[in-house]
C-alpha cells in the first residue's frame, strides 16, 4: 500500500510541480505525519523531494530530475502522448489514468485536440469494444475464437492466432494465424460478427511477409464523373490520379486490379460513373447493373 502511495505521490508532484504536506494528506487520505514520513522514504530511495518553508513553500521534485534520465525527445514525448489519446477512444477511457500519469512524468499538457473513433456511425460499443478486446488478446497473446462473414457472404467460425492489427485503405484489419487452415489470413474487422478471448495462449510465429500485387495483374482504368461528385472522387482516389477539365467534370486515371471487387465499386457510383475505357470492364459492370435491374423491378 505504502509503495502504491509513493509513486501517486511522484505523480502528483510532476503534475502539480508541488503541493503542501496538508493537501496530500487530504489527497491521499492519510495524516500529515505520514506524508513527512513517506517523503522521507522517498529521499532516502534517491529520489531528489525537497520541502520549503515560508509561505509559498511546500514539497517539490527537484527540477527537470525525470526528464534527465528520459532518452526521449520533446516530438518523441508528444508523439507518445498523441498515440495513448487516440487509442483512449478504443476503450472509452475519457479519464485516463494513463494518459495523466504520462503527461505528468514528460512535464508535457496532453490537450485533447486530437479525437480518433474507430468505429462506424451508429454502432460505437461495439466495434470499440471489438477492438479493445483484440488489442488485448495481441499483446497478451491469446487465442480468440470468432464467427467471420467471408467476401462471399458465408460466415464460419474460426480460432485464431491473433499478431497484429492494421489499418489499411479506410479499413482495420487483423493479421493471424487460423488453425484450421494452417495459414495466416487477414481479416477484415468489420466482418468479424462475433469474438471471444480465449484463455489459451499460442507460441510466436513470423508472420511471412506478403508480396504486394504485381502492377501487370492490374488494369489502367479511365473514369468520367461530374463535378457534383467531387466529395467522392477525392474520397476515393489520389489527386495524383484525378484531372480537372474546363466544363468542371473530373477523369481519373488509375492502377487497379480487375475483379469483382472492381465491378461493385463502380456500381457503388451509380449513374455518375462513365468509364471510358478499357472496354471490357465497361461492358462488364453493364451487365451487373443489368442484372440487379431484372432481379428487382416491379
Amino acid at each position: 500500500m505504502q509503495e502504491s502511495r509513493l509513486f501517486k505521490i511522484i505523480y502528483y508532484l510532476l503534475d502539480q510541480g508541488h503541493a503542501t504536506a496538508p493537501e496530500m494528506a487530504e489527497k491521499f487520505e492519510v495524516s500529515v505525519r505520514t506524508i513527512y514520513r513517506d517523503i522521507d522514504a522517498l529521499s532516502e530511495a534517491g529520489i531528489p523531494v525537497y520541502a520549503e518553508t515560508g509561505r509559498n513553500g511546500g514539497i517539490y521534485l527537484m527540477k527537470d530530475f525525470v526528464l534527465d534520465k528520459a532518452v526521449l525527445s520533446e516530438e518523441e514525448k508528444k508523439d507518445i502522448l498523441m498515440a495513448v489519446q487516440s487509442l483512449q477512444m478504443t476503450q472509452d477511457m475519457s479519464n485516463s489514468q494513463t494518459l495523466r500519469k504520462l503527461s505528468a512524468l514528460f512535464r508535457l499538457s496532453s490537450e485533447n485536440w486530437l479525437e480518433v473513433d474507430f468505429s462506424r456511425w451508429g454502432n460505437k460499443a461495439f466495434d470499440n469494444e471489438k477492438f479493445a478486446r483484440l488489442k488485448s488478446a495481441v499483446v497478451q497473446g491469446r487465442n480468440v475464437k470468432m464467427q467471420y462473414a467471408n467476401s462471399c457472404g458465408m460466415i464460419s467460425e474460426r480460432i485464431v492466432e491473433p499478431y497484429k492489427l492494421v489499418y489499411k485503405g479506410k479499413a482495420w484489419y487483423l493479421k493471424a494465424f487460423c488453425t484450421e487452415k494452417q495459414d495466416w489470413r487477414i481479416f477484415k474487422l468489420n466482418r468479424i460478427l462475433d469474438l471471444t478471448v480465449l484463455e489459451e495462449g499460442f507460441e510466436h510465429r513470423d508472420f511471412p511477409a506478403l508480396p504486394e500485387p504485381l502492377e501487370e495483374e492490374n488494369a489502367q482504368i479511365l473514369l468520367r464523373f461530374p463535378r457534383e461528385m467531387a466529395y467522392r472522387v477525392y474520397d476515393e482516389f489520389d489527386k495524383t490520379q484525378v484531372r480537372q477539365e474546363a466544363d468542371g467534370n473530373f477523369i481519373v486515371s488509375a492502377n487497379m486490379p480487375e475483379d469483382a471487387w472492381l465491378t461493385g465499386f463502380l456500381l457503388s457510383f451509380g449513374t455518375q460513373v462513365e468509364i471510358l475505357s478499357p472496354t471490357h470492364l465497361r461492358e462488364a459492370v453493364a451487365e451487373q447493373a443489368k442484372l440487379i435491374f431484372e432481379k428487382n423491378k416491379p
